[in-house]
């Protein structure tokens, strides 16, 4: 479905409706009722209001026109979330082109910062980017990727004790302190849990 640009006027107010026209309360029952015709009468009814919100918040035309067209395919997908007795359809329409409207702003911001950090790295190192580290890095880097996806398939005793050994630098006894558990498990722990890495890296490197 798609809607008609918004007109060029802007209305600070609800307009007044002409005799016989349907309330707002009527064309959100029509909407929920799968009506396309009352949600293109109350876009015309409103568009103007909303624009005018957006506008505020996003400061670009083209982008408002958009966003508007976004907030009526959301009011039709969500009409039936609205109920009278949460106060005006208006104000509910208010409150949900508020929201898409900031949400946009803050995507774009974001947008915006991420593509000047990449901008200003790569015209600052860019040899950086097209040799990012040395063949010895390189290798180090994956010898450790493979370690730790060993270490994630211990069992949680070994996998604690390894962390504590060889990542934190403790000794078996400062583990056995730390854990509250006998020296000699510990060892065994440190045993098995060395065994298991070396066994599955030599594993790993035989598929790589």
């Amino acid at each position: 479905m798609h809607l008609a640009k918004p007109r060029a006027r802007r209305f600070s107010v609800a307009p007044a409706l002409e005799p016989g026209a349907p309330s707002d309360f009527e064309l959100m029952k029509g909407i929920q009722a799968g009506d396309p015709d009352a949600l293109s009468q109350l876009y015309d009814r409103y568009n103007g209001i909303l624009k005018a919100l957006i506008l505020r918040v996003i400061h670009n035309e083209a982008e408002a026109d958009d966003l508007l067209q976004e907030i009526f395919m959301e009011i039709w997908n969500q009409a039936k979330n609205f109920s009278a007795q949460k106060g005006k359809p208006l104000g509910w329409m208010v409150t949900l082109a508020r929201r898409r409207a900031i949400d946009g702003l803050r995507k774009k911001q974001a947008y915006a910062r991420a593509e000047e950090r990449l901008q200003n790295e790569t015209e600052q190192q860019p040899d950086a980017w097209v040799h990012n580290a040395t063949e010895e890095q390189i290798m180090l880097s994956d010898t450790r990727t493979l370690i730790r996806k060993v270490i994630r398939g211990l069992p949680p005793a070994q996998q604690q004790a390894i962390d504590l050994a060889f990542f934190k630098g403790m000794s078996q006894r400062e583990i056995a302190a730390k854990t509250n558990t006998p020296l000699g498990t510990v060892k065994t722990r440190l045993e098995l849990g060395l065994k298991k890495i070396y066994d599955g890296l030599k594993e790993l490197k035989d598929e790589l």
